[in-house]
């Protein structure tokens, strides 16, 4: 089917461009829209506090890129499909006309997901993160990846159920949702896995110099140090 071929082909773009900006922002990021507020004392001296520090913030900043990148990107792909969608929809004949209403009608849902994740990130150009703070940050946030994972192959699976199911009764309109679903699912999949790799390689950064610091006494009381 020929608007299959070009969803196909939008699929596969949308997933090259994403991969781009991911490599692009994986780079430790010397503009840093974020200002951290160190836990460290002046224990450490000035040239590791100034190193801790810089990998605190460009591990924040890094993770806004990279969602800023992916709410973006996940946009386009809701616009693509509630665009053709709807053109196809009028066009299509059997099964495809419901494929594509669902394309459509699921990317609306996808489109407001998009909107409110790019308005939330804008309050985070604020955010001030001291070292635990960004840790709790960047695991809660592999956490919802792994969860979106998860729901990703539920969808995959209501669609096989609904394709296979709408073959066996000749129901048209249960063929195409799950034609839709299984495409909306597969793309959902790895566009989570990706997203969750990318920021995985953070936490394991930020992670490993945490696991550095050690709680020490002072005469000034409580304060964190990096053994040399």
């Amino acid at each position: 089917m020929k608007q299959l071929t070009i969803l196909s082909t939008v699929f596969l773009s949308i997933l090259m461009a994403f991969n781009t900006a991911a490599a692009q922002s994986q780079e430790l990021n010397e503009t840093k829209p974020y200002q951290t507020q160190p836990l460290i004392q002046d224990s450490l001296p000035l040239s590791q506090l100034d190193s801790l520090i810089l990998i605190n913030d460009s591990i924040a900043a890094d993770r806004y890129n990279k969602n800023k990148s992916n709410m973006t990107i996940l946009a386009a792909w809701a616009g693509v499909n509630i665009i053709q969608g709807s053109i196809s929809a009028t066009n299509a004949t059997g099964s495809g006309e419901y494929f594509f209403k669902m394309n459509a009608y699921w990317n609306i849902l996808n489109l407001g997901i998009a909107s409110w994740g790019l308005i939330q990130l804008r309050k985070e150009l604020t955010q001030k993160y001291t070292f635990p703070q960004n840790q709790l940050a960047q695991q809660k946030l592999e956490r919802i990846l792994l969860l979106n994972s998860g729901l990703d192959l539920a969808y995959i699976a209501t669609g096989f159920l609904l394709k296979e199911n709408g073959n066996r009764l000749n129901n048209l309109k249960t063929t195409g949702y799950g034609n839709s679903l299984l495409l909306q699912g597969a793309f959902l999949l790895v566009f989570d896995l990706v997203q969750y790799g990318n920021h995985r390689r953070n936490g394991k950064i930020l992670e490993g110099q945490l696991s550095k610091l050690q709680i020490h006494a002072s005469g000034n009381g409580i304060g964190l140090r990096l053994p040399l």
